[in-house]
């Protein structure tokens, strides 16, 4: 009789340990399902990602499918190389190349475009953390986050500092920083040209500032449409430009005046209350390094020989 007690007491232990292991476990998925749904509901990209022996996601947070279409996950997890071939921006691949090779530096943030769902490319800030065993990098575990908005604002900022805010071309303090690094730093065949808009008191004068200002926009419009490639173009001051030929030739800038002359006779072809009129210098150098001041007085020098030429043909 005594054993039968015994039996249901060993019995009764084993059913409370099972309780108390079943509600213990219960307790432990419970305290881990918030944080799953915590994750799963961030809108940053988390992921771990083996690179050896095959690259493989062991885990890709579903809002991939947010950023990249529905069904976006669980396609990469089928297909991992589906990011080189055709999310990353051309201009990027290296990075996640070298990412993979372990050749960054994963205590930096990590920088590339992807391409979503609609085509458009995003801007991703990146912290990836290296997993090494003996031979080397095996995995790496990391967050991505959507920083298109800081970015683009931080181009507007860029945008502000380096352009001019009448004509949107380049600006006083970009032209003078071109100057010096082309003086000091990079040996270019460069040429400097310098372009000051006619009689623009006299439109101010008879039409107002706002006719003035328009006077002053089309200049740079004009100024920007015909010049070539590797040139840069911005205002230096209230009625003066400036455009900065790099790796060109004398008769590039000989062919972008002619070019510049026919637009702008076509713009005045078209009644308006004013016509386009400037005065240009110009100068050339196989070789930019120590020589960029110089031929910018050379340029202004021209500029003011054929605007007082032209006064004194008004003159006579």
């Amino acid at each position: 009789m005594w054993i039968l007690s015994v039996l249901l007491v060993v019995l009764i232990i084993v059913i409370l340990l099972l309780n108390f292991k079943r509600s213990k476990l219960q307790q432990e998925v419970d305290s881990v399902i918030p944080m799953l749904e915590v994750v799963e509901n961030l809108k940053d990209i988390m992921y771990y990602c083996e690179l050896k022996p095959n690259l493989k996601y062991r885990y890709l947070s579903p809002v991939v499918d947010q950023f990249f279409g529905e069904g976006a996950m669980q396609e990469h997890i089928k297909n991992p190389s589906i990011i080189f071939r055709d999310l990353v921006h051309p201009d990027d691949r290296h990075i996640l190349v070298k990412k993979n090779n372990g050749e960054l530096d994963y205590s930096k943030p990590i920088v590339t475009r992807l391409k979503n769902a609609d085509g458009k490319y995003i801007w991703f800030e990146e912290y990836a953390t290296p997993v090494y065993d003996q031979e080397g990098l095996i995995a790496i575990q990391g967050v991505l986050r959507d920083i298109s908005e800081k970015v683009e604002l931080q181009q507007k900022l860029e945008y502000k500092v380096t352009h001019d805010a009448l004509t949107n071309v380049y600006n006083r303090g970009f032209f003078e920083s071109q100057l010096d690094y082309f003086n000091w730093k990079r040996d270019v065949p460069v040429a400097v040209l310098i372009c000051d808009v006619d009689e623009l008191k006299l439109v101010n004068d008879h039409f107002g500032h706002r006719v003035g200002d328009s006077l002053i926009r089309e200049t740079a419009k004009l100024l920007n449409s015909t010049v070539i490639e590797n040139g840069i173009v911005a205002r230096i001051g209230g009625d003066e430009f400036a455009v900065i030929f790099i790796n060109t030739e004398l008769l590039h800038i000989e062919k972008y005046l002619t070019d510049l002359r026919k637009e702008i006779d076509l713009f005045n072809s078209v009644s308006r209350p004013y016509r386009v009129k400037i005065s240009v210098g110009y100068a050339y150098s196989p070789s930019s390094l120590g020589k960029m001041d110089a031929l910018f007085v050379e340029a202004d020098k021209k500029m003011y020989e054929e605007k007082i030429g032209k006064r004194k043909l008004v003159e006579l």
